[in-house]
């Protein structure tokens, strides 16, 4: 290897650095220097978070090699824009208006933008989006509009035109934050640059630290591996070992990743997933075998070169085809189709074809046959973990991981490692959205670790992340709904398949998610309905926001527009008619927990008029505009067997430390927990600045469950209430003021306080009965209203989303920066999930840009959040949940505004501009769009509900969980 000395001017000092020039690129230049502000996301130049200045230029460091940088160049990273001590308006800016979220791509938004105002420091708001638009910077957490008003109030600074406290948050004197848009505890060392995520730690490890590769052969989506030859990689340079599924069993593990099995009507006998695959290749993204070495470039050159024969077996790529008669059998122990859920209401408990009949004689009726696609997650980070054994010998992988305690529950016995022998500590974290609640790339670093006895780091490049971890359930239905002549609704019925892919580990949970949201948060007095689950040959479907529920409302809010069409009653009014009323039920016969409905379409309806209103006035022959509507919502905890436990402690220096694992993926589980706090120890008048946050260390905080089903915030911030009152009871004295940590000490009063919330706390919580649907899983829901206007291009068929507008109650907002954040993120990804996002072709879809994320110019800057807040009783100071509601079924608004400007109904996702052009040319030939033929989707609907009533399964209810172990994560095999 020949290398280059070569010096460069970086951040205003010159610099000499050794580099391969043909070789290394700038970012691994900069990042080996210690400027690890640089990120490498997709590694492809198509995510913008490498962003640097050259020569006064913004460009896209991964991709520039250091043969095309000259000698003395000027570079600007973002340590030489601004310091913790010293910073610059814009990241002032980034902290205060609700800019940082995950924090990874926000070193290269912040250079970009002072790129820009060095150019212009009065840009408009478009010539803002047109810049980040230029420079390919993407943010998957924000939906971008809060980045575009910090640059904008930075600009004010930078002109003289404000001042820094003007841009500043400055909490009330009285410590009162709750609600209020407080700061992130993280936020300072996002936007300096010195938050470490996971390749940063890599980075940083001891020189002792080997380096994993993954043996991905990308062969085939299912094949019988004939032989694994590692002879060749095993000789490669710096190679220590190459493992395969013999070495992980030789060390005592069972190379068998663990899986619940919670539903009474699932056939899954044996867990599916196998950490490095056996005998079978299930999906093209499996691992066959790790190579380990003494760096990343031997480790993966070794990995090139581990030889893989296959026997290619039938592929199965979507449910359709994994149902039929003819279909093997992906795994042996379980038919392809392997768990279902029904749900009966009013007639259909005696007989559920009662409800066709009431359909077939019902004044108005409307039918449709609906896909919604394999949504990519497309976190700007990707899959980056390390291992090694801690001072007490614990196997401790760092990560990015949604709940600590259930990733040690998934890795379970796997690897050879008791699992009370586990530690899981969460990384600065590049957001998931749900990918990273499965541990498949911790079994990996975890087996590499034990394999060879020392550290080992592993990082995946973006497309070997794109093809391993799992995606959104894509889902075929069918369903019909029907009104009487005064626009109520009389019945529904629907059916669902869902292609789970190639492991089972979730699908016996997500199906019930469409037995509920279906046709939420509306009355229907009768209900025949079935959800049902498949293995096929694709990438596992796996944790999402808003988790089975946009499945749902891809087929209930289309169904909802085109009966509205039939009736001749506008869409707002159909919906306005149907919505629940106090003590109506839900079509699990329950009430709803909450009744805003009409308060938050009263709040919509001069939204919606002005909209109908302006797209009418606009409307062209050229730009055909529209508006959609689309209620939805989802539920908040994980049920009656969720728990939480948190631990409160005054420290020696009268500090209150928390210890709680709230997993900070991006949406404010820092910020979350602090707020819950200072509420919860508002009576002492405790500051900010007084708590001390200890999180995501599974080795000293307890387990307060996932980050996941909008629960964090509901079951943390009770469980922070019952802590805070233990502790103050214990400091406070007979006069009504607080001891000190002395004085504790001095008196023998215990210092520490922990405190444990389960769902049980709420009275009538009951699981979804498996032979009808009955029931009442959790204890709050969240409820959002959408709104989307759009505008066609006649001529491309390419769809502009102009404003979004969103009404939403989830109950008493606990911090209205991370709330919103959640709101605007939610909505950008629902708006992708519409246009443009799709992992279905496995060797297209292989980075962000491929995949369909949205850039800045593909989502709106108006967009219009209003919440509505009640005070939810059961709830922390009258909270809720948030997050996932967002992303339930905006999407759909997107797709009824298309229909509503241009009389195209999108009825298989995503709505690309090819297929709107279509629609428009069959159209305008005076032809009709044909809707999909009803699916197969394993057998008739009536047929298959009577076979469940006639062959019905014992119902263990929610005692026979809480007897399985102490908390959810533990009822694993």
């Amino acid at each position: 290897m020949k290398l280059s000395k070569i010096w460069l001017n970086i951040n205003g000092a010159d610099r000499m650095v050794v580099c391969n020039p043909e070789k290394d690129s700038l970012a691994e230049v900069l990042r080996r220097i210690g400027l690890t502000s640089v990120k490498v996301g997709c590694g492809t130049g198509v995510c913008g978070s490498c962003s640097v200045i050259l020569n006064g230029k913004v460009i896209r460091s991964c991709t520039k090699k250091l043969k095309a940088v000259e000698e003395y160049s000027k570079i600007i990273t973002l340590e030489g824009i601004g310091t913790p001590g010293n910073l610059h308006p814009l990241q002032v800016a980034w902290m205060n208006y609700g800019a940082i979220q995950c924090g990874f791509c926000t070193p290269g938004f912040i250079v970009s933008a002072y790129a820009l105002l060095l150019e212009n420091n009065n840009p408009t708001r478009e010539e803002v989006r047109d810049w980040f638009q230029k420079h390919r910077n993407v943010c998957r957490c924000t939906g971008y509009k809060q980045l575009v008003d910090a640059v904008i109030a930075a600009a004010k600074v930078v002109r003289g035109e404000a001042k820094i406290e003007d841009i500043t948050f400055q909490p009330s004197k009285d410590g009162g934050c709750y609600g209020k848009p407080l700061v992130r505890p993280s936020a300072l060392a996002k936007v300096t640059g010195l938050a470490d995520y996971g390749d940063d730690i890599e980075l940083k490890m001891p020189a002792e630290t080997l380096h994993a590769a993954i043996v991905q052969p990308r062969v085939a989506h299912h094949a019988k591996i004939l032989k694994i030859d590692t002879s060749e990689a095993e000789k490669m340079p710096g190679v220590v070992k190459v493992i395969t599924y013999k070495d992980i069993k030789e060390n005592g593990g069972t190379n068998q990743m663990a899986e619940a099995n919670l539903h009474e009507r699932s056939t899954v006998t044996l867990p599916s997933r196998k950490i490095l695959c056996e005998d079978k290749i299930f999906r093209y993204g499996d691992v066959v075998a790790l190579a380990i070495a003494d760096t990343q470039d031997h480790a993966r050159a070794a990995a090139a070169k581990v030889k893989v024969e296959i026997e290619q077996l039938p592929e199965y790529l979507n449910y359709l085809d994994a149902v039929m008669p003819d279909a093997i059998r992906v795994h042996d122990d379980t038919p392809n189709l392997f768990c279902q859920q029904p749900v009966l209401k009013g007639a259909a408990l005696d007989d559920a074809s009662k409800v066709a009949d009431i359909i077939d004689n019902s004044a108005y009726s409307a039918e449709g046959s609906f896909y919604s696609t394999r949504e990519p997650h497309l976190s700007i980070e990707g899959c980056t973990v390390q291992a090694y054994f801690d001072e007490d010998d614990f196997l401790t992988i760092h990560c990015k991981s949604q709940g600590l305690y259930t990733s040690i529950s998934r890795i379970g016995n796997s690897i050879g490692v008791p699992r009370e022998k586990l530690r899981i500590v969460q990384n600065f974290t590049g957001a998931s959205f749900g990918w990273s609640t499965n541990a498949g790339d911790l079994c990996l670093v975890g087996a590499a670790a034990v394999a060879v006895k020392g550290p080992v780091a592993l990082s995946l490049t973006y497309e070997e992340h794109q093809h391993f971890s799992g995606k959104r359930c894509p889902c075929h239905s069918n369903g019909r709904v029907a009104c009487d002549e005064n626009g109520k609704i009389t019945a529904a019925e629907f059916d669902f398949g869902m292609d789970h892919g190639a492991y089972s580990w979730g699908g016996d949970h997500v199906i019930e998610k469409q037995v509920r949201f279906t046709f939420f948060p509306y009355y229907l007095p009768h209900v025949a309905g079935l959800t049902r689950a498949a293995n096929t040959n694709h990438t596992f479907g796996t944790a999402y926001r808003s988790y089975g529920s946009p499945q749902a409302y891809t087929l209930s809010e289309a169904l909802m527009d085109m009966l509205a069409e039939k009736a001749g009653i506008d869409p707002f009014e159909f919906r306005w008619r149907n919505i629940a009323r106090e003590g109506q039920t839900n079509i699990n016969s329950h009430p709803f927990k909450e009744y805003p409905m009409e308060e938050m379409m009263n709040i919509m309806r001069p939204y919606y008029e002005k909209a109908v209103t302006e797209a009418k006035a606009a409307d062209t022959p050229e730009k055909k505009r529209g508006v959609g509507i689309a209620w939805g919502g989802f539920n908040v905890t994980e049920g009656g067997t969720d728990q939480c436990t948190i631990t409160l402690e005054l420290a020696p220096d009268n500090m209150i430390v928390k210890y709680d694992t709230w997993q900070e993926m991006g949406q404010g589980g820092d910020v979350g927990s602090l707020m819950v706090t200072l509420e919860a120890l508002k009576p002492m008048g405790v500051t900010p600045e007084r708590i001390r946050l200890a999180q995501n260390d599974s080795k000293i905080c307890p387990d307060s469950g996932m980050s996941a089903a909008s629960r964090s915030h509901y079951m943390n911030g009770n469980a922070t209430k019952l802590a805070a009152e233990k502790l103050m009871d214990a400091m406070r004295k007979d006069d009504g003021t607080y001891r000190t940590y002395d004085e504790m000490v001095t008196e023998g009063i215990e210092t520490r306080y922990e405190a444990k919330y389960s769902c049980t706390a709420t009275p009538g919580i009951t699981r979804l009965n498996p032979n009808t649907g009955i029931g009442d899983p959790t204890p709050a829901y969240t409820y959002v209203l959408n709104l989307a206007e759009v505008e066609v291009d006649t001529a491309t068929g390419k769809t502009k989303v102009l404003r979004f507008v969103c009404v939403y109650d989830v109950g008493k907002i606990g911090n209205i920066d991370a709330v919103n954040g959640q709101a605007y993120g939610g909505i950008s990804h629902s708006i992708g999930f519409a246009l443009s996002e799709d992992y279905s072709d496995v060797k297209k879809h292989t980075n962000i840009a491929s995949s369909g994320v949205p850039y800045i110019k593909d989502i709106p800057d108006e967009i219009i959040l209003i919440p509505h807040e009640t005070y939810r009783n059961d709830g922390p100071f009258g909270s809720s949940g948030a997050s996932e509601a967002f992303q339930s079924s905006g999407h759909i608004a997107v797709l009824n505004a298309i229909y509503n400007a241009c009389g195209v109904r999108i009825y298989e996702m995503p709505a690309k501009p090819e297929k709107v052009k279509a629609g428009l040319d069959i159209l305008a030939a005076g032809g009709k769009i044909e809707p999909p033929k009803k699916y197969f989707l394993g057998s008739d609907l009536y047929e298959e509900l009577e076979n469940i009533k006639t062959n019905p399964v014992a119902f263990r209810g929610d005692d026979m969980f809480n007897a399985l172990g102490d908390s959810p994560d533990e009822r694993f095999y």
